[in-house]
């Protein structure tokens, strides 16, 4: 049984989201709910739950800083929120699972059955510590991701990745130092999950970090240097594109 919490300022939400795990969530027991950060950190400190069901935004403090003054965190969480994109990308970087509000039950069971499955239960204090990391206002030029390996998860800063290459379901990270990883996610999810930070992708198997380019060359095809000297080629399609974005760095 996974002792949960459900920390909401919105009582139709509490109401809503209680009514879901009553329904369709049988293995889920709620140990308490709250409506704010000091009501939610009083309720978490007693129940000591397996799992916390967190609001973003309440009227004394966000849920970012429920956990930050709970460090070290010992429970799952999955944070509830209206579509908010800068809130979600800080929680997509740092591996965290998020419910858009109005919560689909489908979306719910999917989150309860990652909770159960998760090898790192209980144990996502590097997640958490990534998160409060990349939302302070100093992150904003080093800002750092989560990334999950079969062995181990690894926070590495965003600014070292060189590139990104395409392995059918899997995706190889190359780093600034020479060190590689392989990730389990398409290479399409993490075009999504690095928009935004200086990433392009100039073919289907290849996302590059703007910062390492050393050249664009027209010559023997179309391709693009990097600065470990790794030459990506460039799609036809996206040359024009690829040339704009170059030249306006």
């Amino acid at each position: 049984m996974i002792r949960c919490v459900i920390v909401e300022d919105e009582p139709r939400s509490r109401e809503t989201l209680r009514g879901l795990i009553n329904r369709f969530c049988n293995d889920v027991m709620i140990c308490a709910e709250a409506g704010g950060v000091v009501s939610g950190i009083e309720a978490i400190r007693l129940h000591n739950p397996d799992l916390v069901f967190l609001d973003i935004e309440m009227p004394d403090g966000s849920g970012f800083k429920l956990l930050e003054r709970l460090h070290p965190v010992d429970f799952d969480v999955v944070f509830t929120t209206a579509f908010e994109q800068f809130a979600i990308k800080a929680i997509r970087f740092a591996a965290l699972d998020y419910l858009l509000k109005p919560i689909d039950s489908n979306e719910l069971i999917a989150a309860i059955e990652k909770v159960k499955s998760s090898k790192e239960k209980r144990n996502n204090q590097k997640n958490i510590e990534v998160l409060i990391s990349n939302l302070r206002p100093e992150a904003l030029e080093s800002k750092k991701i989560v990334l999950s390996t079969l062995e181990k998860l690894h926070v590495v800063e965003i600014d070292s990745i060189v590139r990104c290459e395409s392995d059918n379901y899997y995706t190889h990270f190359y780093f600034t130092n020479g060190s590689h990883l392989l990730i389990s996610k398409t290479l399409k999810d993490v075009e999504m999950l690095l928009e935004g930070n200086n990433f392009i992708r100039p073919h289907k198997s290849h996302l590059i970090n703007i910062r390492m380019i050393r050249n664009y060359s027209r010559e023997e095809g179309y391709f693009i240097t990097l600065n470990d000297n790794t030459k990506i080629p460039v799609s036809r399609r996206k040359r024009e594109k690829i040339l704009e974005i170059i030249s306006n760095i």
